[in-house]
């Protein structure tokens, strides 16, 4: 099967490898030709235009900078829309905005084609590995007829929904994960600057409830279902240890922004009552400023963990 590719810098040469490791044969395009040189020296050929791709492929990736580029890529003079065939298939590997992805859907449906949005997770070493996470957004019988193909470039192709699905899926993954950043910077710098070492404080912490559950875990037992009691760890602890934690800061110096704010957040929540809830009842506040509530049933919640194995399912505790 003939794949175009189009971009090859440090994520798409990796996946564009491994597509033709997999046995495919590619037509490629980037904006350096030089980039392509190991594909073409592996038995790839080389294309002109997107365009060019477009016209001689089935199914079609793109793994660019941002939105700009792939608008110009997909929907530019000479680009895949011009070329496109008639129920082909088109995955933008990108992390792109929604409202460019709802854009060149529209575009390509047009024209009988498929655009997916195909966002991946897992950086340089999981893009050479294969050990990445696809989520797809778009026409599902699309997404089923490709997915041997995408299987070949990460071993998590998920589906997730309509065109912009993936592409939201990808944008809460990355800006949860660097807000987590800059939270665990802010805390652990009051620690260092207490006298701790930086690696025993690694260590340390690490082992603790939170740092022996996967990331996202911490949803399981409290937000996801929408069930606040009975408490695993009650508010009004956690405040205690909130408050402590940035009484700390105060007393050395250290800015404590994040913390500052989640302090905030706790103490309106135990203003309402919730002393006694869930620590994690303070996390109602959000939902209801965005004018919506979380409750996913249990028994779907149940289905989903047991179809991975790997997801820590016991409440974590302060």
């Amino acid at each position: 099967m003939q794949i175009g590719f189009i971009g090859l810098g440090t994520m798409g040469a990796s996946m564009a490898a491994n597509l033709q490791k997999a046995g495919h044969r590619l037509i490629v395009h980037d904006v350096r030709r030089e980039s392509a040189a190991p594909h073409l020296a592996a038995g790839a050929r080389w294309a002109e235009t997107p365009r060019e791709v477009a016209a001689a492929t089935e199914v079609m990736f793109t793994s660019l900078p941002g939105p700009p580029e792939v608008e110009e890529v997909a929907l530019g003079h000479d680009g895949l829309l011009a070329g496109v065939r008639d129920g082909a298939a088109y995955f933008d590997l990108s992390t792109n905005s929604r409202a460019v992805v709802h854009k060149i859907h529209a575009a390509f449906a047009q024209k009988g084609a498929h655009m997916l949005d195909a966002p991946v997770s897992g950086g340089p070493r999981g893009a050479a590995s294969g050990k990445l996470a696809l989520w797809i957004g778009g026409d599902r019988a699309a997404f089923e007829r490709w997915k041997s193909v995408l299987d070949a470039i990460g071993d998590q192709a998920r589906y997730i929904g309509p065109a912009g699905h993936g592409t939201v899926a990808k944008l809460v993954h990355n800006c949860a994960g660097y807000a987590l950043n800059v939270a665990l910077a802010e805390a652990f710098t009051m620690g260092v600057k207490a006298g701790v070492d930086p690696l025993t404080l690694f260590e340390a912490i690490r082992q603790g409830a939170v740092g022996r559950r996967r990331t996202f875990d911490a949803l399981i037992d409290q937000f996801l279902p929408g069930v606040y009691e009975p408490p695993a760890f009650a508010l009004r602890l956690a405040h205690k240890d909130v408050a402590l934690a940035t009484a700390l800061g105060r007393e050395l110096g250290v800015p404590m922004r994040l913390c500052s704010l989640t302090l905030e957040e706790m103490t309106e929540a135990r203003n309402r009552g919730w002393g006694e809830r869930d620590s994690r009842s303070a996390m109602l506040l959000q939902q209801e400023r965005a004018g919506l509530r979380i409750a996913v049933n249990r028994e779907r919640l149940s289905q989903s963990l047991a179809a991975d194995k790997t997801a820590a399912i016991e409440p974590s505790r302060g």
